[in-house]
C-alpha cells in the first residue's frame, strides 16, 4: 500500500509539467513485433529501433521509424507491404487526419462501427483519440492418449487512447477458461501457478479459472523523460528469454521511468510483486517489491551494449525509499541495509550486421567467487547465467525467411536467496527465465510469411535441467531457501546436478490472418521428457490445436 501511495504522490506532482505527446505500448504478443524486429535488423542504424532492449516498445517510436524506413528503402514484397499498412492501421492515432482518410473501410458497420479495418470503434479528434476492440480467443485441443477435452476459451476487451496529447492510456481484461495438456498441469501443480497468470480457481476439475486485467497510464516530465504507471508486464532483453526479464512470468504493479537521450537510454523500473504462497481462500497475499535499471548505450550506429541491475526484497511494515533513487547503485544500499536483499547485476549487448543478421547476448552475476571458480569445486555461491543469440533475417535471400538460434544457461540456485521472500519470483513464477536456474537450453526458430495474410512458425527447444529430489535441493526451484537445510553442503553444485531432466519440444504452427488481428491458426506440438538419474522415467504429449485469436497474444506452453 505504502508503495502504491509513492508512486500516487510522484505522479500528481509530475502530471502538471507534463505536454508532450504521450503513446501507450504493443500488447503482448503484438504481430506489430515482428515488423519491429526485422526492420531494426535490417535497418542496421536507425536509434528508435535499436534500443529496443526495454519492452514493451512504445507505438508511436514504432510508427516513426517505420516511417523512417520506408523512406529510405522501398518496399517491394507483398507481405513487408501489407505488415506496413497494418502498422499503421493499429496506430492511427499517430498519423495525420490525411493519413488517416486514406485507410478508412470499404464496408464500414453502420456509421460507427470499423470506421477503419483495424478497430471495432474509435475516435480521432481534437485532444481526444480512442480505440475499443473485442478480445476472443477460443482453442481446442486434443492430447495424444487422452480422452479429456483441452480448451481454452477467453472474451475481453481492449483500449486505448491519449488525452491533449498529454496523457496516454491503455487497458485489457479478460474473462478465461482454460484446461492444459498434462505437462502443463504438471508443471502448475508443482508451482502452485498457472504460466503467465496470477490469481486463478479450479475450473472443472483440472482445469483453470482467472481473470487477466491490465492497465497503465503515460505521461512525460520533460522532454526526453517518459514515465507510465500501471499494471502489466515489463521486459528487457533481445532474446526469445531473457536472464533479467521476461514476459512469461503474471503482471504487476510498477512505475517505469524512461530517459532517453543523444546515446542513452535509461529505464528505472519499480515493481510490487507477490511473495510465495499457497493459493486459495479470501486472504492477503503478501508483498515483496523489485527495483531494477537498465542503461543503454549506443557505441555506435549498430553495436548497443547495457548495463543492469536489480533487487528484491521484502519489508513487513514499509517500502524502502533508498531503492527509490534512479542513479545510485543498489547494490551499495544493498549492502547499507545488511546484505539482507537479493541484488543482480548483468551486462548485455547487441550488433546488427550486415546481410539481415543480428548477435545478441546477456551476462547475469547474481553472486560468485573468483577464486572458487578457478578451483572448480562446484561451489553453490557461484550464481550466473548467460545468454547467447542471433538473428537471420531474409535468410539465404529468401524473402520474410527469418531464423533465430538462442542458447541460455543458468548455474544451480542462481535467482534464489535465503529467504522465500527476495526470491527472483512473482506469484510463484520466475520473473526471468521461467525453467529458473540449474540448466542448459537450446533454442531454434524459423518463422515464414510466403504471402501477406499467411504465417508458419517451426520451434524446437531443448534442455537439460537438474531437478531437485524429495530430499535434497539442487538448486533448480528459486522458490525454495538456498540455506540448509534445503541446501546440503557447499561443494558439488554444476549444471544438471541432481534428477538430471532432458526435455526436447518441437512445434509447428500454421496462421491465417483472415481481417485485422484475426487469426485462424493449427498447431501439432511433440513434447518428450526423460530422467536420466534414478528413478529412470519418460514421458511424452503429443498435442493437436485449432483455434480462432481476435486481437489477443497466443497461449504457449513451450518450456
Amino acid at each position: 500500500m505504502q508503495f502504491k501511495q509513492t508512486v500516487l504522490r510522484l505522479t500528481l506532482i509530475l502530471l502538471p509539467v507534463t505536454g508532450l505527446s504521450q503513446s501507450a505500448f504493443l500488447a503482448q504478443g503484438d504481430k506489430q513485433k515482428i515488423l519491429a524486429e526485422r526492420w531494426e535488423i535490417l535497418a542496421r542504424t536507425d536509434s528508435a529501433f535499436n534500443f529496443s532492449k526495454t519492452g514493451p516498445l512504445n507505438r508511436a517510436d514504432l510508427v516513426f521509424a517505420a516511417k523512417r524506413y520506408v523512406s529510405t528503402h522501398p518496399l517491394q514484397h507483398a507481405s513487408d507491404k501489407y505488415n506496413y499498412q497494418s502498422l499503421l492501421l493499429n496506430n492511427l492515432e499517430y498519423l495525420t487526419a490525411a493519413e488517416r482518410a486514406t485507410l478508412v473501410s470499404r464496408k464500414p458497420i453502420g456509421k460507427n462501427f470499423y470506421t477503419t479495418p483495424a478497430s471495432l470503434f474509435e475516435v480521432h479528434v481534437k485532444d481526444f483519440d480512442l480505440s475499443i476492440n473485442p478480445v476472443i480467443q477460443y482453442v481446442l485441443s486434443k492430447e495424444k492418449g487422452s480422452d479429456e477435452k483441452l480448451f481454452l476459451n477467453t472474451r475481453g476487451l481492449a483500449l486505448r487512447g491519449q488525452i491533449s496529447n498529454k496523457i496516454g492510456f491503455a487497458a485489457y481484461v479478460t474473462d478465461n477458461q482454460e484446461r492444459d495438456a498434462s505437462y502443463v498441469r504438471d508443471w502448475t501443480n508443482v508451482r502452485k501457478a498457472v504460466p503467465g497468470v496470477g490469481f486463478y480457481k479450479q475450473f472443472k476439475g483440472n482445469g483453470y479459472d482467472y481473470f487477466d486485467a491490465r492497465g497503465y497510464i503515460t505521461f512525460s516530465a520533460a522532454k526526453y523523460i517518459h514515465m507510465a504507471f500501471g499494471y502489466d508486464k515489463n521486459t528487457i532483453g533481445n532474446g526469445y528469454r531473457s536472464m533479467f526479464l521476461g514476459e512469461s512470468g503474471a503482471p504487476a504493479l510498477f512505475f517505469k521511468i524512461n530517459t532517453r537521450i543523444w546515446k542513452f537510454n535509461y529505464q528505472n523500473l519499480f515493481m510490487e510483486l507477490q511473495s510465495a504462497h499457497i493459493p486459495g481462500g479470501d486472504k492477503l497475499v503478501p508483498k515483496k517489491y523489485a527495483a531494477m535499471h537498465h542503461l543503454d548505450v549506443a557505441f555506435t550506429k549498430w553495436l548497443n551494449v547495457g548495463l543492469f541491475e536489480g533487487v528484491i526484497f521484502g519489508r513487513k511494515d514499509h517500502f524502502d525509499f533508498g531503492y527509490l533513487n534512479p542513479v545510485i547503485f543498489y547494490r551499495s544500499i544493498e549492502q547499507q541495509n545488511g546484505s539482507f536483499d537479493n541484488s543482480v547485476v548483468g551486462l548485455d549487448a547487441k550488433a546488427n550486421l550486415p546481410h539481415g543478421v543480428q548477435l545478441y547476448g546477456q551476462l547475469m552475476l547474481d553472486e560468485f567467487l573468483l577464486s572458487e571458480i578457478k578451483k572448480n569445486r562446484g561451489w553453490w555461491a557461484n550464481k550466473w547465467g548467460i545468454q547467447l543469440g542471433a538473428k537471420y533475417i531474409d535468410a539465404f535471400g529468401i524473402k520474410n525467411l527469418d531464423l533465430q538460434v538462442e542458447h541460455n544457461r543458468v548455474r544451480p540456485f542462481t535467482y534464489s536467496h535465503r529467504d522465500s521472500v527476495a526470491n527472483y519470483t512473482h506469484y510463484n513464477q520466475p520473473l526471468a527465465h521461467p525453467l529458473g536456474a540449474n540448466f542448459k537450453e537450446f533454442i531454434g526458430v524459423a518463422r515464414y510469411q510466403p504471402v501477406p495474410q499467411w504465417m508458419a512458425v517451426a520451434k524446437l527447444i531443448f534442455y537439460q535441467q537438474g531437478r531437485d529430489s524429495s530430499a535434497r535441493n539442487f538448486g533448480s526451484n528459486i522458490l525454495l531457501p538456498n540455506e540448509p537445510p534445503y541446501r546440503v553442503g557447499d561443494f558439488g553444485y554444476n549444471i544438471g546436478s541432481g534428477q538430471q531432466t532432458n526435455v526436447m519440444s518441437a512445434s509447428f504452427l500454421l496462421s491465417y490472418e483472415w481481417k485485422q488481428n484475426f487469426f485462424l491458426e493449427l498447431q501439432a506440438l511433440y513434447r518428450k521428457q526423460d530422467v536420466k538419474t534414478a528413478p529412470v522415467s519418460s514421458a511424452s504429449s503429443t498435442v493437436l490445436s485449432f483455434g480462432v485469436r481476435w486481437n489477443m497474444h497466443r497461449r504457449d506452453f513451450d518450456y
